[in-house]
C-alpha cells in the first residue's frame, strides 16, 4: 500500500508541475497525450483507493492561477472542464451512460486558451481567462485586440460568452520567423503562442500576433434557449464567429463526423486537438447532471498523436554546452502534422537500446505536441539484414579529444572544455535569460558572431562593438545600439547570476545563490577546497568536486580576468541579517501563498538567519504551506512537523 500512496504523491506532483507550465507559463515540457496518461492514471487510482484522495488533488482542481501581474477576475459560475475519451470505444461507452436517442452537438476542439467575454448594455466590458475555473485574468484590453471579437452587439441585455483564443498557423509560423531572425527562443506551439500574446502588459504586442477567437458556449443571457445549438445561432446574429459544429443523433454518427474532422484536420488553418460532444437539449443536461467537476453530458475527444513510418538514414552525434554527447536520428525526411521531418532527438544510449533501433530500421515518428519529432518504435517486420548499431565515438566530433564515460554517470562526455561545439553552446547559455539575461543575443546571433570568429567565449561578448553586430544578417544600426545596451546592461547582473551562467556543472541557480552569500567575491572560488564548499546550505560532494576542479583549471583564470578588465561585476556585498530570530530553524516552502512567491519568502526566512530546504525530514522546524501544497505537505503530517500558513508566517516575522 506504500508504494499506491507514493505513486499518488508523485502524480500529484508531476501533474500540478506540468500543469504550472501549461496554463500558467505557456512552455510546456511534455506532450497533452503524456499529461492525459498521468492525469488519466491518478483518477483510476484515486477512484480505487478513496481514502487517498484529497480537496487539493489536481483531478478536482481546474486549469493553472491566475497570474499576479493581471487583476483577478471571479466568474459567474464555475468554467469546469470536460472528461476526456481517447477511443471510439470510449466513446461509445459515455454515449450509452446517457442516451443515444439524444441529439449531440459535435464541434472542433479548439486548441487555445478560453476566455470569457461580458457585455453591458450592447458593449464589451470585460475579458478574462478562465484561470483556475473560479479566478481567471482581467485581460479586456488585450483582448480588444483580437480579430472577430466584437466590441459591441445588437442585445442589449447582460451576455456572458465563452471561447478560445487561437493562433492561425501562418501568424505562428510568421512569429516564429520573426523570433528567430532576433535570436529569440521560439514558441513551441500556437497554443502556447496565443496564451503568451493574450497575456502581454503590452496591448501593442498582442494586436500584432494575429490572434483570433471562435466562441462556443454561451454563459449567461437574459433570454432562454431550448437548445445549444439554437443559442449558437442567436450569437452567430450577435455577429461572434462560434465554432464550426454539427448535429448527430446516434453514436454511429458521432463517430462518423469525428472521423471527418480527424481526417480534415491537417487542412485547417488552425489547431484543433480533439472534438467536443455534448447534448444538444439543454433541459436533457440538467436531467443527467454532473460529476464533482466534471459535466455528465459532455466529452472530449482526444485524437491520438499522428505517427508515420520513415527510414532511419543515421545516427549524428551532437555536443551540448557540458560536453554530453546526444544522439540525432537523420531521417528519410517524412511529413507529419503539418511539416517535414527530416531529424529527431535520440536522448542517449539507454534509449536506442531500450528500442532496439538500428541505422537502417524503419522507424514509427510522431510528435510530441504535435510539435517535437520523436521515434516511438521500430518496425521489426520491415527489419533488413544491412541494418547496424550505434556506438558513441571514441574521438569528440567537434573537437578530435577522446570521449569518456564518466564513473557514476550515465551519460558520454567530451572533457575537453575548450571543445568548440561546448564553447558555442556555453556562450548561449551565459547569454540567456535564466543566467546573465542578455535581451537580444539569442542562439541565432550567438552563432553567427562566432561562425564570424567575433566571439570565442563568453568574455568576448564584452568586447563587441556595434559596428560587428550591425554588419550582421537582419541586424542593422538600431538593433546592434540596443544589443549593445542590453550587453552593457548585464555586467551588474551579481555574482549569483553570473556564476550561474559560467555553465560549472551541476551548479543551478539556488546553489549560486546559496554559495555567494558565503563567498562574495569571485577571486576566492579559486583557493576553495571540497570540504569548505560543502559546508553550504544544501552543497553535496559532487557539485563541490565540479566546482574546484572549474577553478582549478588556468583556462578559467584568464576567463575570469576578462570578465573583469570588461567591467562584468564579479563580487556582491554580504547582506547582514535583518534578525536572528530564525537562526537553527530550517523551513520547507510549498504550495502557492496568497501575497508573495516562495523566493520572496524564503528571502525573508535566510534575512533573519533562518535556512531553507528542498525536502521536508525529522530536523525540519516548520513547513510554510499555501495553496495546492503537494507530498511535502503530506509528508510533514505524516512526521508530526508543524505546518504554518503565511499569516502565521508573517507573524513571527513581527
Amino acid at each position: 500500500m506504500d508504494e499506491i500512496i507514493k505513486e499518488i504523491e508523485e502524480l500529484r506532483e508531476r501533474i500540478r508541475y506540468h500543469s504550472n507550465l501549461y496554463y500558467v507559463q505557456d512552455t510546456p515540457e511534455i506532450s497533452d497525450y503524456e499529461y492525459d496518461m498521468m492525469y488519466r492514471r491518478l483518477q483510476e487510482l484515486e477512484d480505487k483507493y478513496p481514502q487517498y484522495r484529497t480537496d487539493d488533488s489536481p483531478t478536482v482542481k481546474v486549469g493553472g492561477a491566475a497570474l499576479e501581474k493581471f487583476a483577478k477576475v471571479t466568474h459567474i459560475a464555475q468554467m469546469g472542464s470536460l472528461q476526456d475519451v481517447f477511443s471510439y470505444d470510449e466513446l461509445c461507452d459515455f454515449i450509452s451512460k446517457i442516451d443515444e436517442g439524444d441529439s449531440y452537438s459535435v464541434e472542433y476542439k479548439i486548441d487555445g486558451l478560453t476566455v470569457v467575454l461580458t457585455y453591458e448594455n450592447g458593449r464589451l466590458v470585460l475579458g478574462a481567462t478562465r484561470g483556475n475555473g473560479v479566478e481567471g485574468e482581467n485581460v479586456t484590453d488585450n483582448i480588444k485586440t483580437v480579430k472577430n471579437i466584437p466590441h459591441s452587439i445588437p442585445y442589449k441585455g447582460r451576455l456572458i460568452v465563452r471561447g478560445e483564443v487561437y493562433m492561425p498557423r501562418e501568424s505562428f509560423e510568421r512569429l516564429n520567423a520573426q523570433r528567430q531572425a532576433k535570436g529569440e527562443s521560439l514558441f513551441a506551439n500556437p497554443r502556447n503562442a496565443a496564451a503568451g500574446s493574450l497575456r502581454q502588459l503590452d496591448s501593442k504586442v498582442t494586436a500584432s500576433r494575429g490572434l483570433d477567437i471562435f466562441v462556443f458556449n454561451l454563459e449567461y443571457c437574459e433570454r432562454t434557449f431550448a437548445t445549444h445549438s439554437s443559442a449558437m445561432d442567436f450569437l452567430n446574429q450577435q455577429g461572434f464567429v462560434t465554432v464550426h459544429s454539427e448535429i448527430a443523433h446516434s453514436v454511429n454518427e458521432i463517430i462518423s463526423i469525428v472521423t471527418s474532422y480527424g481526417e480534415n484536420r491537417p487542412g485547417l488553418s488552425f489547431d484543433i486537438d480533439g472534438v467536443v460532444i455534448k447534448m444538444d437539449d439543454i433541459a436533457r443536461r440538467v436531467e443527467v447532471g454532473e460529476n464533482t467537476n466534471t459535466p455528465k453530458w459532455a466529452a472530449a475527444y482526444k485524437f491520438p498523436p499522428e505517427q508515420k513510418e520513415t527510414k532511419l538514414l543515421d545516427i549524428a552525434v551532437q555536443v551540448g554546452r557540458t560536453g554530453v554527447l546526444t544522439p540525432l536520428a537523420i531521417l528519410e525526411p517524412v511529413f507529419i502534422a503539418g511539416s517535414t521531418v527530416s531529424k529527431a532527438t535520440l536522448h542517449n544510449l539507454g534509449f536506442i537500446r531500450e528500442r532496439d533501433i538500428r541505422i537502417g530500421d524503419t522507424v514509427v515518428l510522431q510528435k510530441a505536441g504535435d510539435i517535437i519529432p520523436e521515434i516511438v518504435s521500430v518496425n521489426l517486420k520491415k527489419r533488413s539484414e544491412d541494418v547496424r548499431g550505434f556506438h558513441f565515438p571514441d574521438f569528440c566530433p567537434s573537437c578530435g579529444e577522446r570521449v569518456e564515460r564518466i564513473e557514476g554517470e550515465a551519460a558520454y562526455r567530451c572533457t575537453n572544455i575548450q571543445c568548440p561545439a561546448q564553447a558555442l553552446r556555453g556562450i548561449i547559455h551565459f547569454a540567456s535569460r535564466e543566467a546573465m539575461n542578455i535581451d537580444g543575443l539569442g542562439p541565432a546571433v550567438i552563432e553567427a558572431l562566432y561562425d564570424k570568429g567575433l566571439i570565442s567565449d563568453a568574455a568576448d561578448i564584452y568586447y563587441l562593438k556595434a559596428e560587428d553586430i550591425a554588419d550582421l544578417d537582419r541586424m542593422g544600426d538600431k538593433s546592434a545600439a540596443n544589443l549593445i545596451s542590453a550587453i552593457e546592461a548585464s555586467k551588474t547582473r551579481g555574482l549569483d547570476s553570473l556564476l550561474f551562467a559560467l555553465g560549472i556543472r551541476q551548479v543551478g541557480k539556488k546553489t549560486a545563490e546559496n554559495i555567494v552569500k558565503v563567498y562574495p567575491d569571485i577571486d576566492l572560488f579559486f583557493d576553495l577546497g571540497v570540504d569548505q564548499l560543502t559546508k553550504i546550505d544544501d552543497m553535496g560532494e559532487i557539485s563541490a568536486t565540479h566546482i574546484v576542479r572549474y577553478f582549478g583549471d588556468q583556462k578559467t583564470k584568464q576567463l575570469i580576468d576578462k570578465l573583469k578588465s570588461a567591467g562584468v561585476v564579479t563580487s556582491c556585498e554580504v547582506k547582514e541579517n535583518v534578525s536572528n530570530r530564525f537562526e537553527g530553524m530550517t523551513f520547507v516552502l510549498t504550495g502557492t501563498l496568497p501575497s508573495m512567491t516562495r523566493n520572496e519568502a524564503a528571502d525573508i526566512i535566510t534575512a533573519n538567519g533562518g535556512k531553507v530546504s528542498g525536502s521536508v525530514s525529522k530536523k525540519t522546524s516548520y513547513v510554510l504551506a499555501g495553496a495546492e501544497a503537494g507530498s511535502k505537505l503530506t509528508k510533514a503530517q505524516a512526521l508530526g512537523v508543524e505546518i504554518i500558513d503565511e499569516e502565521k508566517f508573517l507573524e513571527m516575522v513581527k
